[in-house]
C-alpha cells in the first residue's frame, strides 16, 4: 500500500466525528473494539496507562503528565483527539530528554512510514474482523485506537497517555487498564448523546474508572457531576483526590504552586495561557504523584521541567503579534466562557475581531452568547466538514455586531487580516476543525 491509498483505507470506515448525527448507544459498541483487540493479541493490556476523561482540558492535562514523564526519564506514548492538521498527531512517541532541546509542535508524531506498515499489518485483521463481527463494523476511531496500542507497544514505551474521545464508558480506550486516571472539568455537551444532566454526562465520564485500588484525580466540579464520579470511586474501590481539597494550586503573578499530596511544587511557569490552565497542571501533577505510589520515580524537578516544557497547540495559542492571533478550540459553552476569561486576563489590544465556525451538535446560542461581548467585529465560517453550521446560521446571534460571513476559512483568515490593525486581536475559535484549518492556510 502507498500512503495515499492507507489515507484512502482509514478514511473508508465511518468517522462519528464528522456524523451530523448517531444513535450514541447504539453505534458504539466497547464489546466491538475488544472482541477485535483480543483477535490481535490483547496490546493494551501490555501497557501501563494513564487515562484522562472529562468535557474541557482533557487534551492539555494529557499533555502536561506527558512531558512530565518524559523528563523523568520516560519513553510516553500519547494518543490524542481529535488533530489539527494532520490525523498522524493523535499518536506520538516523546522520547527521554536528556538535555535541552527546542519546543516542537507535536513531536514524535507517528511517520508516515510507521502508519503504512501498522495498516499493512493490521488490514488482513481488520477484513477478517468486520466480515464476521457481531457487533458491526469497526469504525474509523476504534481502528485508529488499535494501531495507537499496537504502535506504543512496538515503540516500548515506559507509559500510554490515553484521552478519551467521546464520553468515557463506551469510549474506544476505555479497554485500557490504567494504573491512574483523571476526570477534567465537566459541563454541558454533546447532551443528545451523554445525556441532558451534569449527573448523566459524569456517568459517562467515570465510566472510565475501574476501581480496585487505582488512583482517580479529578477537577474542581459542579457538585452533581462530583458526587457522581465519588459514588463511582466508592462502588468501585477507588481512591479519589480533588483539585481543591487533597491537591490546592496557587496562582501567582509570574508563576504558581502546587501543594499536592506527596510534596510541595514551587515556582512553576507554563507557556499554556489562562488560569484554567493551572488546573489542567495541577490534575496532572496529581496523575505523577499517583503513578510515584505505583513505582514510578517522578522527582519534583521533572514535575517542574515538564510542566514548563509542555507543547499543546490550538488552546488560547499565539501564533501571531502585531495584531495578535490567538487561536482556540472552545466548543462548548463552559470552555467558551474560560476562553473569554483567559482573553480579558493575559492580553491587552485595542479592537477584537472574532473568527467562529461552530459544530451543528453543539450549544450555538450559549457559545455564540459567550462570545459576543468579547468581540467588536465578526466573522463568521464553516470548516470542511459536514456537522459545520451555515455562517448565515450564526450570523442571526451577532445582528448587534459588525458581522461578515466567510464560506471558507481560507477567506475569513484573509478577511480578519484586512480588518485587524497592529493593536487588535484576531480570536479563532468554535472548533478544532477552524482552528486547525485556520493555522493550515498560506498567509
Amino acid at each position: 500500500m502507498t500512503y495515499l491509498q492507507v489515507i484512502k483505507y482509514l478514511e473508508s470506515f465511518i468517522n462519528y466525528e464528522k456524523a451530523v448525527a448517531y444513535p450514541y448507544k447504539v453505534s458504539l459498541k466497547l464489546e466491538r473494539v475488544m472482541d477485535f483487540l483480543k483477535a490481535v493479541g490483547n496490546p493494551q493490556d501490555r501497557l501501563r496507562c494513564i487515562h484522562v476523561a472529562g468535557s474541557k482540558g482533557k487534551g492539555s492535562t494529557c499533555a502536561f503528565i506527558t512531558y512530565i514523564l518524559r523528563e523523568a526519564g520516560y519513553r510516553v506514548g500519547l494518543y490524542t483527539s481529535p488533530h489539527l492538521s494532520d490525523f498522524r498527531e493523535r499518536i506520538r512517541v516523546l522520547k527521554p530528554r536528556g538535555t535541552y532541546s527546542p519546543k516542537k509542535e507535536f513531536e514524535g508524531m507517528i511517520s508516515r512510514e510507521s502508519l503504512q506498515g501498522l495498516v499493512e499489518r493490521l488490514k488482513p485483521a481488520i477484513e477478517a474482523y468486520n466480515h464476521k463481527s457481531k457487533y458491526g463494523p469497526l469504525s474509523f476511531f476504534e481502528v485508529y485506537t488499535a494501531l495507537a496500542f499496537i504502535y506504543f507497544l512496538d515503540k516500548h514505551v515506559d507509559y500510554a497517555v490515553l484521552e478519551t474521545g467521546l464520553g468515557g464508558r463506551l469510549d474506544a480506550t476505555n479497554v485500557a487498564h490504567p494504573l491512574v486516571c483523571a476526570i477534567t472539568p465537566i459541563s454541558y455537551e454533546h447532551t443528545q448523546k451523554l445525556g441532558n444532566t451534569l449527573g448523566e454526562i459524569a456517568g459517562e465520564k467515570s465510566g472510565i474508572i475501574k476501581g480496585h485500588g487505582q488512583i482517580v484525580i479529578s477537577a474542581p466540579q459542579e457538585e452533581a457531576a462530583m458526587r457522581v464520579i465519588k459514588a463511582k470511586c466508592k462502588a468501585t474501590n477507588a481512591k479519589i483526590y480533588t483539585v481543591g481539597k487533597e491537591i490546592k494550586y496557587l496562582p501567582q503573578k509570574e508563576y504558581f504552586s502546587v501543594k499536592g499530596r506527596l510534596d510541595n511544587y514551587l515556582g512553576l511557569s507554563t507557556d499554556l495561557i489562562g488560569r484554567h490552565q493551572l488546573i489542567n497542571a495541577a490534575v496532572a501533577i496529581g496523575l505523577a504523584e499517583g503513578l510515584k505510589a505505583k513505582g514510578a520515580t517522578i522527582t519534583s524537578e521533572a514535575i517542574k521541567k515538564g510542566i514548563a516544557a509542555t507543547v499543546w497547540p490550538g488552546r488560547c495559542e499565539i501564533v501571531k503579534r502585531k495584531p495578535f492571533v490567538v487561536l482556540d478550540g472552545a466548543q462548548n459553552v463552559a470552555s467558551a466562557a474560560t476562553l473569554k476569561k483567559a482573553i480579558r486576563e493575559n492580553f491587552q489590544y485595542r479592537k477584537l475581531v472574532l473568527v467562529l465556525g461552530i459544530s451543528s451538535d453543539k450549544d450555538i446560542k450559549g457559545i455564540c452568547a459567550q462570545l459576543s461581548s468579547l468581540a467588536d467585529r465578526v466573522i463568521l465560517t464553516r470548516a470542511n466538514s459536514p456537522r459545520a453550521v451555515a455562517p448565515h446560521i450564526l450570523a442571526g446571534f451577532f445582528q448587534d455586531k459588525e458581522n461578515y460571513l466567510a464560506a471558507e476559512v481560507s477567506a475569513a483568515k484573509k478577511l480578519s487580516f484586512s480588518l485587524a490593525a497592529k493593536g487588535d486581536l484576531i480570536l479563532v475559535t468554535g472548533s478544532l476543525f477552524v482552528v486547525g484549518e485556520f493555522k493550515d492556510v498560506q498567509k
